[in-house]
């Protein structure tokens, strides 16, 4: 009996640990974010487009984290992920800049 326990228990704490890990800001930009930043749709700034994201960069993480957040211009809050948590979009953002300068 007490490695039946012993097992579903590992069972269960592996397949938890799995829907915590957060994804790579490459994954959440892959999945949300490319939409509209690999095209410019809606004048988004393009991903490898450094021009555009310098003055961005150049604000800082704090208000691109908010603009993210909040939403600016036509981007919606959270740029269509609400499920994703302020560190999966800082990790978006600092993916994205990084491919931008």
């Amino acid at each position: 009996m007490k490695k039946i326990v012993t097992v579903v228990a590992a069972v269960v704490v592996a397949g938890s640990a799995s829907s915590v890990l957060a994804a790579t800001g490459e994954e959440t930009y892959n999945t949300y974010c490319h939409v509209c930043h690999a095209t410019g749709v809606a004048n988004a700034p393009k991903l490898d487009d450094a021009a555009a994201w310098a003055p961005r960069i150049a604000q800082g993480m704090d208000v691109l984290l908010q603009s993210a957040i909040n939403g600016k211009n036509a981007m919606p809050p959270r740029g269509t992920c609400m499920s994703c948590s302020d560190d999966d979009l800082k990790a978006a953002i600092e993916y994205m800049t990084s491919q931008s300068q």
